[in-house]
């Protein structure tokens, strides 16, 4: 199988555009109850971290292209947002879309908000040793409201909010994920991780999309849903070492900050990576009926892919093992009832060429789960800790 010479720049496409119209949007994105699992099917491209997802919500709503780098502290060329990215934008915004229902069920007037986030994760071991661990820390998540309502109230609407949105949930809920391989084309049982049933609906990106995913509306016409900024962090990058000893751990912070349209649901986001060098990059979503951009879930969802595709392109860089043309089909089940959001395991199909033998790609696949950020988030419990205000939003 030979996948083209593809790069994020080499389309002349957009970070982020809409693939495809859906019928509707999932009602739990609309504040009504329901079940929704988001689809991501993504590739990698060629260059090193450079990654491409089609994230489709639920089986009637829209299918979004998105793509995903990583900064040059890890070998990567900066061009689109890092996948850890992706994942704190998309929480920012589900939590938003949660304040929004509950303040109009509570008739709370409420003119703005503002939320900034900081998501925090660390690793230890080692990627040559085979004991490298991923963690996650609980988020800090500051809510500034402008709203003259009470303290009391205020408190509570927040309260309702947290318990309604499936990406709270994420994190609270520790899932038992499952996984399923398919090497040369033919499907290989996964002996170390649970095992995910296939199924005819999880089908080979590269099957699925021969030519590379298209806008459907003229270039002209797009919104620029995904951009990076130009602006940086002060400071000079450097190159990660590439294996950290038990006693050398990794720690990376994450901050985003939204602004919330309150009359259409729309956010702005600005995210980076807390390190030196790090580029800023900025995204819009829509959780309305209108469905001008992706959602926060959907973001969240492709955060989890491309993160665990840059664990898989590491391993094979370190180790040199004869693995190539990686792709992934990952299903994530989001619910919403009236007793609040919940969600269900991570489903993850991973495909790829491979010349090594099979004990050796079950322990690639293994160990890039274990090492993996969002993996490990989505295995921890972690409450977040909320602070609320009320005041004018900067």
């Amino acid at each position: 199988m030979t996948q083209p010479l593809e790069t994020i720049a080499s389309s002349g496409y957009p970070l982020g555009f809409k693939y495809q119209q859906g019928g509707h949007r999932p009602g739990l994105l609309l504040g009504q109850n329901g079940r929704a699992v988001f689809t991501v099917q993504a590739r990698h491209l060629t260059g090193f971290h450079q990654k491409e997802a089609i994230v489709t919500e639920g089986d009637q709503g829209s299918a979004w292209r998105m793509v995903s780098d990583e900064g040059v502290h890890i070998k990567g060329d900066d061009l689109a947002p890092f996948p850890l990215g992706f994942f704190n934008v998309g929480l920012q915004a589900d939590l938003a879309n949660r304040l929004h229902h509950e303040a109009l069920r509570a008739h709370l007037e409420c003119h703005a908000i503002q939320i900034i986030c900081r998501t925090g994760y660390s690793m230890a071991g080692s990627f040559f040793r085979g004991d490298g661990v991923g963690y996650a820390s609980p988020p800090t998540i500051e809510l500034v409201i402008d709203t003259p309502t009470s303290d009391v109230i205020l408190n509570l609407v927040v309260k309702k909010a947290l318990a309604a949105s499936p990406a709270i949930a994420l994190l609270t809920t520790p899932l038992l994920n499952s996984f399923s391989l398919t090497v040369n084309g033919c499907e290989q049982r996964v002996k170390t991780l649970p095992s995910a049933m296939m199924n005819p609906e999880i089908i080979d990106p590269f099957k699925r999309y021969p030519l590379a995913p298209a806008p459907q509306h003229s270039l002209t016409t797009l919104q620029a849903l995904i951009e990076k900024t130009g602006q940086k962090r002060s400071g000079t990058p450097s190159l990660t070492a590439p294996a950290a000893t038990a006693t050398q751990r990794i720690e990376r912070e994450v901050e985003g900050r939204c602004t919330v349209d309150m009359d259409r649901l729309l956010t702005q986001s600005d995210v980076a990576l807390q390190l030196p060098g790090m580029s800023h990059f900025s995204f819009k979503t829509d959780e309305s009926a209108a469905d001008l951009a992706p959602s926060g879930l959907a973001l969240m969802s492709a955060g989890i892919a491309f993160c665990y595709m840059t664990q898989l392109s590491r391993y094979i860089d370190y180790l040199g093992y004869k693995i190539r043309h990686l792709r992934l089909v990952q299903q994530t089940p989001f619910n919403l009832e009236h007793s609040g959001a919940w969600v269900e395991p991570v489903h993850t199909h991973l495909f790829f060429e491979g010349e090594e033998s099979s004990e050796i790609h079950e322990n690639f696949m293994r160990i890039s789960a274990l090492t993996c950020f969002l993996h490990a988030t989505l295995s921890a419990t972690l409450h977040p800790i909320i602070t609320v205000r009320r005041g004018p939003v900067g």
